[in-house]
């Protein structure tokens, strides 16, 4: 009776040290220990955090950038094909935007 509570023992020491590592090596894989050190330092966190929104607001402008001059392109190329309805609609907004560009 006794090993056998001895041997259960064993196992569940086994079992919860084997739990530990995997939670160990979990915590390591999250990097928790990089990140709490970020919340310690603010001034870092700001800076981090400065720069990617100055990178984030780079990339929209020259992405919303180079969309605007594929639909203007597009529209300039419909506007050729002169499609009865559409191809008037495309003509006033392309007008409209050499004007705006010959103001400037």
């Amino acid at each position: 009776m006794v090993a056998l509570a001895e041997k259960k023992q064993n196992g569940d020491e086994t079992y919860l040290t084997r739990k530990i590592d995997e939670l160990g090596t979990a915590m390591e894989k999250m990097k928790l220990a990089e990140y709490v050190e970020l919340l310690n330092r603010p001034g870092r966190l700001f800076y981090i955090n400065f720069f990617a929104g100055v990178a984030r607001g780079l990339g929209m402008a020259v992405g919303f950038t180079l969309l605007g001059a594929l639909v203007i392109y597009t529209l300039q190329r419909l506007q050729v094909l002169n499609l009865p309805i559409i191809g008037e609609f495309i003509a006033d907004i392309v007008k409209i935007v050499q004007n705006n560009l010959k103001l400037q």
